[in-house]
């Protein structure tokens, strides 16, 4: 039962903050699909820089971008292991870097901007490839309890 407690005390620093980060981008990704929160919704195009709905007024969006923050969402499953979150903040710090240099290739109304992003995206890009990437360096080397469980038993 201990086990679904995804915040308890007997959570690893890793699982914690897979489970924040994962909670986090499957709450960006709902909000992206609501009016209001997403300015100029009726733009809300599936992909491409021709979308012109942004989040809070300031993130540009689309299906395919809220659709990639969902997917991201799997920080939540990850944060059940120890070894599973560790792996997702590498990983998901690592993906984001490269969202990050590709909003800097592809800025603007360019034909490869299919995501689509803008200069508060590849700032925000860059802040969690950072804040993901220093959060893995923080907890990859955490003494991983499922192994100290297996070897009890």
């Amino acid at each position: 039962m201990a086990r679904d407690n995804y915040l308890g005390a007997d959570k690893t620093l890793a699982q914690k903050l897979a489970f924040v980060f994962g909670a986090t981008f499957v709450l960006v990704g709902i909000l992206g699909f609501i009016p209001g929160i997403t300015t100029n919704y009726d733009d809300l195009a599936f992909a491409g820089s021709d979308s012109g709905a942004e989040l809070l007024g300031l993130f540009q969006v689309s299906i395919l971008h809220n659709i990639a923050h969902l997917l991201f969402g799997v920080g939540i499953l990850a944060a059940r292991r120890h070894r599973t979150a560790v792996q997702y903040l590498l990983v998901a710090g690592v993906l984001y870097g490269v969202l990050f240099l590709y909003g800097l290739i592809a800025n603007g109304n360019s034909d490869s901007n299919f995501i689509p992003t803008n200069s508060a995206d590849d700032v925000l890009h860059a802040v969690l490839t950072l804040a993901l990437l220093g959060s893995w360096a923080a907890t990859r080397n955490e003494a991983d309890p499922d192994l100290a469980r297996t070897r009890t038993t």
